[in-house]
């Protein structure tokens, strides 16, 4: 496994406590810079991942790390399913999905709570389908992450976990390391009151095993038929998975 990298290396406490402080503090501006730096091309690779879930028809659905609910409001909007529930570990970053939750009216569609993707707070065997974008680079312990993922899957449920990866192809890798280690921390310094919080994010992206490396850690989780489906060169991934 690769070196644990946390938000603010020089602070005490957990990578868990550290993301959960960053993320509150940031959670202001998240939307905002997210698409800003994305030039919105993470909007397309949100819909990608979902529609990984299109035949499947799922009813009940759990999305991990749902920060602000994009996802998940992407994910109701693409697959009708009867309802989304979102857990976080940031109580800021749902203060902001709850105000667009109700700004929208869909509070029995979509219901957000407290939770740690390592211990969540649901009974085994329980959703059809579980969705993480853009937090599993997060977790403390992926292996343990995954594996509590697996646990609170229905038989024949599909996981789909959307994450960055890292491009290897001239020049492809050559811009997108320039742009992530110089641009993005420039961009979150100028927007965000937390500068750290984007020099983590090439920091957390380099550190994390992709490709076949993390559809191996899905498999000793106990996912059937995993697939990872590199997008944009391989910036990004779609993985999936099934129980």
């Amino acid at each position: 496994m690769s070196k644990t990298v946390t938000p603010y290396q020089n602070q005490q406490g957990t990578k868990k406590e550290q993301v959960a402080d960053m993320f509150n503090n940031i959670s202001k501006t998240y939307d905002f810079l997210n698409h800003f730096m994305s030039l919105g091309i993470d909007i397309i690779w949100r819909k990608k991942a979902i529609n990984e879930l299109k035949k499947d028809q799922p009813q009940l659905i759990l999305d991990v790390a749902t920060g602000t609910g994009d996802f998940a409001f992407e994910a109701l909007s693409i697959l009708k399913p009867k309802k989304i529930i979102g857990v976080d570990i940031s109580q800021g970053m749902l203060d902001i999905a709850k105000q667009k939750i109700a700004k929208r009216g869909l509070s029995d569609k979509f219901e957000v709570k407290l939770g740690d993707s390592e211990k969540l707070p649901f009974n085994a065997d329980e959703f059809d389908a579980v969705t993480v974008a853009y937090g599993v680079r997060n977790f403390e312990h992926l292996e343990t992450g995954l594996a509590d993922i697996h646990r609170v899957l229905k038989p024949g449920g599909k996981a789909v976990v959307l994450e960055f990866s890292k491009p290897r192809v001239f020049p492809v890798k050559q811009l997108y390391k320039f742009y992530f280690n110089y641009i993005t921390p420039g961009i979150g310094k100028l927007f965000s009151k937390d500068a750290r919080a984007y020099t983590y994010l090439p920091e957390s992206v380099a550190a994390f095993p992709d490709g076949e490396a993390f559809t191996s850690l899905m498999q000793k989780a106990g996912f059937k038929n995993t697939k990872s489906r590199p997008l944009a060169f391989g910036i990004c991934s779609i993985y999936t998975g099934i129980k």
